[in-house]
């Protein structure tokens, strides 16, 4: 990920029922990770949105006794509003039904179809309505899928088997394909099996709510077909070819480890049958819990994001989902761990360094930075430490890494709140101004740097201490704070928060 585009997709999310957290952490993560690559000079390009097609959809329809595009148009602004205040940026939202996706999903059947991958069969076999797919015994055993039933009926089927060997191939010369490592074994261990082909429509008289096939009016398109192609219709593919040309392939698809098979083989197989290149990285974080459950609406264990937010800020919720789950494995959401988080990360620490040195700046400097003066062998290993963190965040995000690019951020504001309790700067003032003025200057230059660093998380904190800094722009290297500058008066930055009982 070091070449200077980066395109970053989410999954598209259905309009069944309201944004919940699990939403929320995902888009916020491609956020923060765009917002990195922005800040390192890179072009971004970010993509999310609904999916509104499929059973899903029709029944949540039905149960409000709306149309189902007019419940898709009533959810799908609830969505946008979460991420406007969630302050993600993306460049993209895509509807599916939208006519550009329309005439891509329909243009790509038309295509497969032509090439001879699409055939039509009578199947028989085990449904699962919760996952709006067909299931093998084996899946059906494992007790994981909800609603199953048995369907009979003539269907249109995708060559999927037929690059089952050219996609183990691939999955083998690419270790970076699929991410974490123990998704791409799970993959490799599916596909030890026999493939077999992919169901891709289903009859309008049993479910009417899709894309209709282009060469049979009879059937509208498996919601999961039609889906998987938003990552290659925001883009412009056969609208804006020079523009796809630019962004395609994907930098990263980030997805939930419950979607991996989906889009490791079945879009993977689909770009195979239509000559494209694979997306560089499919990376499968884990779930939020509460306890040791999945949240899901059925257990009403849904933390509502717009709740947390309206209660603790943007940033700290932001802040307190990126540094909580290492990726690619579960993390269990509790009050009691937001707010541990919040109080010993963001007041004590990043906080704390912002009161302590713009105090001592207004009492001893009438409020102006000081002078760096003469840095001793202290100041120069905050120095060289603030330095090197730029290409160690940089490395980590590039390995998504995020929570340890977030740590190791703390670590350089941990040690510098460390080193003005060692050089006591505020009993050094009564006696020589001077030496005072470079501890206060190392450590205001620090969480400068720091606040840079943290931006991509907390935008609007960090932007408030470079506000207060006076210090403009993201260059991460020392120097960038200039003496002389007044600083701007300000509130506590994070409130220390009353632990839960």
């Amino acid at each position: 990920m070091s070449e200077k585009k980066f395109y970053i997709t989410t999954p598209i999310y259905y309009v069944n029922d309201n944004p919940h957290i699990g939403h929320a952490y995902t888009t916020i993560l491609a956020d923060v990770l765009s917002r990195y690559h922005r800040v390192e000079g890179d072009e971004v390009f970010f993509l999310t949105g609904l999916d509104e097609h499929g059973q899903k959809v029709q029944q949540a329809a039905e149960a409000r006794k709306l149309s189902p595009q007019e419940h898709c148009d009533d959810l799908a602004p609830r969505f946008m509003q979460l991420w406007e205040k969630l302050e993600i940026q993306n460049d993209d939202f895509i509807r599916t039904t939208q006519q550009r996706h329309v005439t891509v999903v329909q243009t790509v059947l038309q295509k497969v179809y032509d090439a001879g991958d699409v055939y039509s069969d009578e199947y028989e076999g085990w449904y699962s309505v919760a996952e709006e797919r067909f299931i093998t015994e084996t899946e059906k055993e494992s007790g994981e899928f909800r609603d199953v039933k048995k369907l009979k009926e003539r269907n249109w089927f995708f060559r999927m088997g037929k690059y089952q060997q050219q996609l183990i191939d691939y999955i083998n010369d690419h270790p970076e394909f699929i991410r974490p490592e123990h998704r791409r074994n799970e993959v490799l261990g599916f596909l030890r099996q026999p493939l077999g082909d992919l169901c891709i429509s289903r009859p309008k008289s049993r479910m009417g709510w899709g894309i209709e096939l282009p060469f049979d009016k009879d059937y509208v398109t498996y919601v999961w077909f039609d889906a998987l192609l938003n990552y290659i219709t925001g883009p412009g593919y056969l609208a804006d070819d020079k523009n796809f040309q630019k962004w395609w392939p994907a930098s990263v698809h980030l997805i939930g480890k419950d979607i991996l098979t989906t889009h490791a083989v079945y879009w993977s197989t689909m770009l195979f049958s239509l000559g494209l290149p694979l997306p560089k990285t499919i990376f499968a974080h884990g779930w939020w819990l509460t306890g040791d459950t999945k949240m899901s609406k059925s257990l009403g264990n849904i933390v509502n994001p717009l709740d947390l937010i309206d209660e603790y800020g943007i940033d700290s919720v932001r802040y307190y989902l990126m540094r909580e789950m290492v990726l690619g494995q579960d993390a269990n959401f509790t009050m009691a761990s937001f707010v541990k988080r919040y109080n010993s990360d963001l007041a004590n620490d990043f906080g704390n360094l912002l009161n302590r040195v713009s105090g001592l700046i207004g009492k001893n400097f009438d409020g102006c930075v000081p002078d760096a003066g003469q840095l001793t062998p202290d100041e120069n290993d905050i120095k060289d430490e603030a330095n090197r963190l730029e290409a160690r965040v940089k490395e980590l995000i590039g390995e998504l890494r995020l929570n340890e690019a977030i740590e190791e951020t703390l670590q350089l504001v941990r040690r510098v709140n460390k080193y003005l309790e060692h050089q006591a700067p505020w009993k050094v003032a009564k006696t020589d101004l001077t030496r005072a003025g470079t501890i206060l200057y190392t450590a205001t230059e620090a969480l400068r740097i720091s606040a840079v660093h943290l931006s991509p998380v907390i935008p609007f904190k960090s932007g408030a201490v470079l506000d207060v800094l006076g210090a403009s722009g993201t260059d991460p290297q020392w120097g960038g704070l200039k003496a002389g500058t007044k600083l701007k008066s300000h509130e506590a930055l994070f409130p220390r928060l009353e632990v839960p009982k």
